[in-house]
């Protein structure tokens, strides 16, 4: 129970989030909620199945880490794809790298992660709830008192928080420990990669030289967009040829498939905004005549915005309203008002207006007992001990707890749902008088509680809100959805779809490339059936109606055509070489007028018909220059800058966005000192990094990974 108290009582910072740090080799897709009777594979590495089952397993898995450190109780469906996401490309990773680890004899062996806990230094433990409070490191005693707690702990004669708070905790570091064990080795296996790269003095040195040594450039260019594209001609056979040279660019590793669809969002008809007037109307009315128990009047309207009796500061309530807070006299009753920015009608009354603390210093001894008489008994006779002079943290010792102060502020509890329980309890931290004792009964047991500091006063409101968003009617939906329908009957093939849509006041969208990992289609929530069918139809086809959304929006899909595993053909990829054959042709022709005209000076470049002037300044190897006049990014400007000599002319350079040349007028230094070592040791990790990266990515291609989660979730 002590372990339990040093983590609970840090108040309202109970649960330390685990960072970025403890999944940083987890990143991903995102699947649908697998139903419990499903049995088929998600997907293969390596000829290694995982079963829908298993894939499951782990999405449950860390979820509960996910909530227990964020301290939630569920999580939202962008977060589920996020989740499920990161789980699938961690398990693809682990089984690339355990692989290869097998082969090459790279174990990691229980005393090598003993020797991590130990030494307490991996960036995985920082982020562990184990953290010393006063330096925030991690604390291995304090983890190996709440592994010998448990262990022996008797969840049977424990309040049920606390058993649920032992046991998720143990997940928490159960998932913790097993991801160090997989990072360990991908560590293992990254360093083993990384001795085989090696920096050098003379690398490290033009290294050093390409970032600090600048350069100030004229510049003088004709650009490409002087030349009109249709005075360039491109033959089949230079598309051909251009395609054979570049054809390794244009390798795609899984289907892809393109569509055209239309996404029709329901919208409230006119006749749906005079009734939800006319409500607002009635709810006006009821909240100026109200003078008690707001919440349920509140609740009873359908508002977004509960009603919690505790004082909030501005940042707890819509901005609408608190742009309008100040013109309204307490009391006093402002709207029905449309806000446009969150398609609301609203009405507010302005009740009350204090200034108090936004930072409250408080402590605690949490009470409980067989039952609650001799919980209450045990309280009354805590309460009047320390009443009675008795030292607070003392006591509270005696019961297992440290009784240390703690800060709260509005931020803690604001937009939270505060009731019950809750609310008595912050109703009674946020009003109590520096130094009083309170007895506090609660469901789950006594709390004595004592304010012991206030600061930060600011102005806050007690405001009741009926915002309800204007939505449509079932009538409105119902004529939407038939229409839709009758539409879809009507055109029930591609070219249909394609010719009637714009004259039936529907548009049409293109979307290409669409791949089987992909949450949605258009960003519209819950069209993952559309998805699965558009990876199941054939060219030309158009599916049924499905409703998706928000139950607001109505969609149909189109198949185009397929993009299947391999190279892409010609045909798909010749507007995009015609571009760059364009390109390659305007540059030819505006070397050849340059060359025509004889310039050798700038002022001649700069004289050339079309020709735009621009002085680039602070140019360095190390980064791409922009150039405003061609309105491009120009990597060769910076690579001109690090071979060019002052005052010297360029000769014609072809570059993204037009030809230019420069002329170095001006350079400095920047104040750097030259460190070897931490060159050469930057260099070494920038490789590494880079390396290790092709070398994952280059176990993935020949795994033969297979991804079929769109199937199931």
């Amino acid at each position: 129970m002590a372990t339990l108290q040093n983590i609970r009582s840090k108040g309202p910072l109970l649960v330390i989030a685990v960072g970025l740090a403890l999944f940083a080799f987890i990143a991903g897709d995102a699947w649908r909620v697998l139903q419990p009777h499903q049995s088929q594979d998600v997907g293969e590495v390596n000829g290694d199945v995982l079963s829908a089952q298993d894939y499951q397993s782990m999405v449950d898995e860390y979820a509960e880490v996910v909530k227990f450190t964020s301290g939630t109780n569920a999580l939202s469906d962008d977060q589920l794809n996020q989740l499920r996401d990161e789980v699938w490309r961690t398990y693809v990773n682990n089984q690339l790298i355990e692989a290869e680890a097998e082969k090459l004899g790279l174990t990691v062996s229980k005393e090598e992660i003993k020797s991590i806990i130990n030494e307490g230094t991996h960036p995985l433990l920082a982020q562990t709830p184990f953290r010393n409070p006063q330096t925030g490191a991690f604390d291995k005693d304090m983890l190996m008192k709440f592994l010998a707690d448990y262990a022996k702990m008797n969840q049977g004669q424990m309040p049920a928080q606390y058993a649920d708070y032992y046991n998720s905790l143990y997940k928490v570091w159960s998932f913790i420990e097993k991801t160090l064990v997989q990072t360990r080795l991908q560590e293992k296996y990254s360093n083993l990669i990384a001795k085989s790269l090696l920096s050098n003095p003379v690398e490290a040195q033009m290294t050093f030289d390409g970032r600090i040594d600048q350069k100030d450039m004229l510049l003088a260019a004709v650009p490409y967009s002087s030349i009109v594209d249709s005075t360039i001609t491109v033959t089949d056979a230079e598309l051909k040829a251009a395609y054979d040279e570049k054809k390794e660019q244009y390798r795609q590793y899984v289907e892809t498939r393109n569509i055209k669809y239309i996404d029709v969002q329901v919208t409230a008809s006119d006749e749906d905004k005079v009734e939800l007037r006319k409500e607002m109307d009635e709810y006006t009315a009821q909240l100026a005549g109200a003078t008690s128990d707001y919440s349920t009047l509140v609740r009873s309207t359908g508002s977004e915005q509960p009603y919690v009796d505790l004082y909030y500061t501005t940042r707890a309530l819509p901005s609408d309203v608190v742009a309008r807070l100040d013109s309204v006299a307490m009391g006093d009753v402002y709207g029905p008002y449309y806000n446009a920015l969150d398609n609301t009608m609203n009405s507010f009354k302005k009740l009350a207006k204090a200034s108090m603390p936004d930072s409250i210093q408080y402590r605690q001894i949490q009470v409980v007992a067989e039952t609650p008489e001799k919980t209450k008994t045990l309280a009354d006779s805590i309460y009047n001990a320390i009443k009675g002079g008795a030292d607070f943290a003392e006591v509270a010792k005696k019961y297992g707890q440290t009784g240390e102060s703690i800060w709260i502020t509005s931020a803690n509890y604001e937009g939270a749902q505060v009731d019950g329980d809750n609310l008595k309890y912050i109703t009674a931290v946020t009003t109590g008088e520096t130094n009083d004792l309170q007895n506090l009964s609660l469901a789950q047991g006594n709390v004595i509680l004592q304010v012991t500091g206030k600061k930060a006063y600011k102005d806050k409101y007690k405001v009741a809100v009926v915002k309800r968003a204007v939505e449509f009617s079932k009538d409105t939906y119902s004529k939407a959805y038939n229409d839709f329908s009758q539409f879809i009957a009507a055109n029930n093939t591609l070219d249909k779809l394609v010719a009637n849509a714009e004259d039936a006041g529907y548009r049409l969208l293109d979307r290409t490339d669409l791949y089987s990992a992909e949450h949605s289609i258009g960003g519209v929530r819950g069209t993952k059936e559309a998805l699965r069918w558009v990876f199941s139809a054939k060219p030309g086809e158009v599916s049924g109606l499905y409703e998706c959304g928000e139950s607001d929006h109505m969609m149909v899909v189109g198949l185009v055509s397929v993009a299947p595993e391999g190279y892409r053909s010609l045909a798909a990829v010749q507007n995009d070489l015609r571009m760059q054959l364009v390109r390659d042709k305007k540059a030819e022709k505006i070397m050849a007028d340059m060359k025509a005209a004889n310039a050798s000076t700038f002022d001649q470049y700069k004289g050339l018909a079309n020709a735009v002037t621009d002085s680039v300044k602070h140019v360095t190897f190390d980064a791409p220059a922009f150039v405003s006049v061609l309105r491009s990014s120009e990597p060769l400007v910076s690579a001109y800058a690090s071979v060019g000599a002052m005052n010297q002319l360029s000769a014609p350079i072809k570059g993204n966005a037009g030809v230019f040349v420069l002329q170095p007028y001006a350079e400095e230094k920047l104040n750097e000192t030259y460190d070897e070592k931490a060159e050469v040791d930057k260099l070494q990790g920038m490789y590494t990094n880079l390396v290790v990266r092709q070398f994952v990515n280059d176990l993935y291609l020949k795994a033969n990974v297979k991804d079929d989660r769109y199937l199931f979730f």
